[in-house]
């Protein structure tokens, strides 16, 4: 089965950052994460820049892995087939409930936490940013990540849990590094226009994803 979760949790990752709740936020993400003078006339060193995105994804990076792991540990005592089975069915609800939210206005309210509940200076916040963007997900890539906690938390041993959390994590923070590297740039305004044109058809592909691997864990295919 990790052959192929680890994948498509990677690519479920990219969708969570190309989906409508988190793409026109990036601008707003990279002013928080690097400094409010990325986007004054004097703007931080593009160094400066990408070190704080790295510690923005290792934070997020890390309460997922954990969150993972002990969602692994607590399913324990239950058998492989019926951890494939639970996984499945959560993965098919996740995926619909994904596609769901784009159609249904009353099912995106928002639950995202503040920034400015991130404490500290520098890098030390730019990490804090990360945890608090984890724990503080909207229900539109909420689904997605709940989805791939279900893969992590059914499937394995504990250990086993931090890969999918880990190809997920890569999947979503690599889009966040090459904006930080391209963060004032005319390619990066264009790039940032194309996937805000897009990102609808980034949470259809989400969710399909997650319909169609839930049928195939459920039925034992993978």
């Amino acid at each position: 089965m990790g052959s192929v979760t680890l994948p498509v949790a990677f690519a479920l990752g990219i969708a969570s950052f190309a989906s409508p709740c988190v793409v026109p936020l990036v601008p707003v993400y990279l002013a928080n994460i690097a400094g409010l003078s990325v986007l004054g006339d004097t703007p931080p060193s593009r160094r400066h820049i990408i070190v704080s995105t790295l510690l923005f994804v290792a934070g997020f990076s890390l309460v997922f892995i954990l969150m993972g792991t002990a969602l692994n540990a607590l399913m324990g005592g239950i058998t492989m087939v019926v951890k494939q089975r639970i996984a499945g069915a959560l993965l098919v609800v996740f995926g619909v409930f994904l596609y769901a939210a784009t159609k249904i206005p009353q099912l995106t309210f928002q639950r995202r936490l503040g920034l400015n509940r991130a404490h500290g200076t520098g890098y030390v916040r730019s990490f804090a940013l990360g945890a608090i963007f984890s724990i503080g997900w909207t229900p539109c890539i909420g689904p997605i990540i709940g989805g791939v906690l279900a893969m992590a938390a059914f499937g394995g041993n504990a250990l086993a849990a931090v890969a999918p959390l880990t190809a997920y994590s890569l999947g979503l923070g690599v889009p966040f590094l090459i904006m930080a590297a391209l963060l004032g740039t005319a390619a990066g305004s264009r790039l940032m226009r194309w996937m805000n044109q897009r990102a609808h058809v980034a949470t259809a592909i989400g969710s399909i994803t997650l319909v169609v691997v839930g049928v195939l864990m459920f039925t034992g295919v993978i």
